[in-house]
C-alpha cells in the first residue's frame, strides 16, 4: 500500500514541480518580464494561504480524499493547457488569474497526501515512511525542473506545458488505486471551529511551531531562488532553462541525505534537526556567487543539497509527533499553505528586487535569509517555552 501511495504522490508532485518552473520560463520567454514572472508564480501559490486550512479541515472530516486529490490534478492540467493560449497574447492580468485558479488546491499535493501517512502506516514504520516521503518530494523536485528544462531546451516551453497536462492525467489514474480512508476526525464540530482548531494547534504547540516557522521562511527563500537562478544563468553564459539542472543537483544531494540519515534522525528532536539543517543550508549558499562556471555551480548545488536533506523527514516527524491523528489533515495542509504562501511572496519580491540588485547579491541575501529563518525558528520556540513555564 505504501508503494501505491508513493507512486501517486510522486507523480502528482513531479507535475507540480514542473508547473512552478515552466510558468516562470513561459512568462520570461514570451514577455521577457521578470516582474510578471514573479507575480504569476506568486499568484499560483498565494491562494493556498486561504484554502490550505479549509482543505485540511475538510480532509479530516471526509471519506472522499481521493476525489479531492484527483480534482486538483484535473484543474492543474486544464490550466496549463489554457496558459498556452493566453501567455503573451492577452492582458497581463489574465496569466496570474489562471495561475491562481490552479493554485487553489495546491496544498493537497503536499499536505493532502502527507496527512494520509499515519492512517496508512503503523507507528513503528513512520520514520522510514517519512524518509521515503521526503524522497518523494525530492524526486519530484529533481525530475520536475530537469524535465521542464530539458523539454524546453530540446523542444519548447510549450511542450513542457503539454507534458504537465499528461502527467496530471497519469496521477489521476494512480490516485484511483489508493484506498478510501475513513474520516480521521469523527467529532462533527462546526466546520469553522475545526479550521481554527488546526491553526490554533500550530500556533500553540512550541516545538511544532519552531519547525513550522523555520520551514515556512525556508519556502520564502526558495521562492526568491526560483526567480534568481534563471536570471543568474546569463552571467555564466547559459540559457535560462539551465537553472532546472541546478534544482536537480540540489535535490539529488537532498534526497541522498534524506534516505541515508532518516533512521538516525530519531535520535534528535525533529525541530532541532530542521533548524540546524536550514542554517547549514544557508551557509553553503555563500559560496554560490564565487562559482566561475556552470559546472562548478552544479557541484556547489549538490553539496548544498546534502545539507538540506534532513529537513523534510524531520518536518514530517514534527507534525506527526506533536499532533494527534485527528489533526493530521489540518496541520499538514495548513502548514503546507503557509509554506506555499511564503514561496509566493518570495517570488513576487524577487521579481522586483533581483533585477535591481543583481543575482550575486541576491544569492548572498538568500544565504543570510536562511540562517535568519533558523534563528527565528529557535526564538519562536524559546519564547513560547519560557512563557509556558
Amino acid at each position: 500500500m505504501l508503494a501505491r501511495y508513493l507512486t501517486a504522490a510522486t507523480i502528482a508532485r513531479v507535475g507540480a514541480e514542473m508547473v512552478v518552473f515552466t510558468l516562470v520560463l513561459l512568462v520570461l520567454d514570451r514577455t521577457d518580464s521578470a516582474a510578471l514572472a514573479g507575480i504569476t508564480g506568486a499568484a499560483y501559490a498565494l491562494p493556498a494561504i486561504v484554502t490550505g486550512p479549509l482543505l485540511g479541515a475538510w480532509l479530516d472530516r471526509t471519506p472522499y480524499r481521493r476525489t479531492a486529490l484527483a480534482l486538483n490534478q484535473t484543474v492543474v492540467g486544464a490550466v496549463m493547457v489554457a496558459m498556452l493560449a493566453v501567455v503573451g497574447h492577452s492582458p497581463h492580468w489574465v496569466t496570474p488569474t489562471l495561475a491562481a485558479l490552479a493554485g487553489m488546491t495546491l496544498p493537497l499535493v503536499s499536505g493532502g497526501f502527507t496527512s494520509m501517512l499515519p492512517s496508512l502506516v503503523p507507528p513503528e514504520r513512520l520514520p522510514r515512511a517519512n524518509s521515503l516521503e521526503a524522497a518523494s518530494f525530492g524526486t519530484a523536485t529533481i525530475t520536475g525542473p530537469a524535465a521542464a528544462a530539458t523539454i524546453a531546451a530540446a523542444v519548447s516551453v510549450e511542450a513542457a506545458a503539454v507534458v504537465i497536462a499528461l502527467t496530471a492525467t497519469l496521477s489521476i489514474l494512480a490516485i484511483g488505486r489508493l484506498p478510501a480512508l475513513p474520516p480521521a476526525h469523527k467529532v462533527q464540530e462546526p466546520f469553522l471551529a475545526s479550521v481554527v482548531g488546526g491553526l490554533t494547534h500550530l500556533a500553540r504547540t512550541p516545538r511544532l511551531r519552531a519547525s513550522t516557522v523555520t520551514t515556512t521562511l525556508l519556502m520564502g527563500v526558495i521562492g526568491m531562488l526560483l526567480i534568481t537562478l534563471p536570471l543568474h544563468m546569463a552571467s555564466l553564459g547559459m540559457p535560462r532553462s539551465a537553472a532546472g539542472y541546478l534544482w536537480t543537483a540540489l535535490e539529488l544531494g537532498s534526497v541522498t541525505t534524506a534516505l541515508l540519515l532518516g533512521h538516525f534522525q530519531t535520535r534528535w528532536r525533529p525541530e532541532h534537526v530542521v533548524m540546524l539543517s536550514i542554517a547549514a543550508y544557508g551557509v553553503a549558499f555563500t559560496a554560490w556567487p564565487l562559482a566561475s562556471s556552470f559546472a562548478v555551480l552544479l557541484v556547489f548545488a549538490a553539496v548544498t543539497g546534502l545539507l538540506e536533506g534532513p529537513t523534510l523527514p524531520a518536518m514530517f516527524a514534527a507534525r506527526q509527533v506533536y499532533s494527534p491523528l485527528a489533526l493530521q489533515g489540518r496541520v499538514s495542509t495548513t502548514a503546507a499553505s503557509l509554506r506555499i504562501g511564503a514561496a509566493a511572496v518570495g517570488q513576487a519580491a524577487a521579481g522586483l528586487l533581483v533585477p535591481a540588485i543583481g543575482t550575486d547579491t541576491a544569492l548572498l541575501l538568500i544565504a543570510a535569509s536562511l540562517v535568519g529563518a533558523s534563528a527565528l525558528g529557535y526564538l519562536s520556540s524559546f519564547k513560547a517555552v519560557a512563557h509556558a513555564g
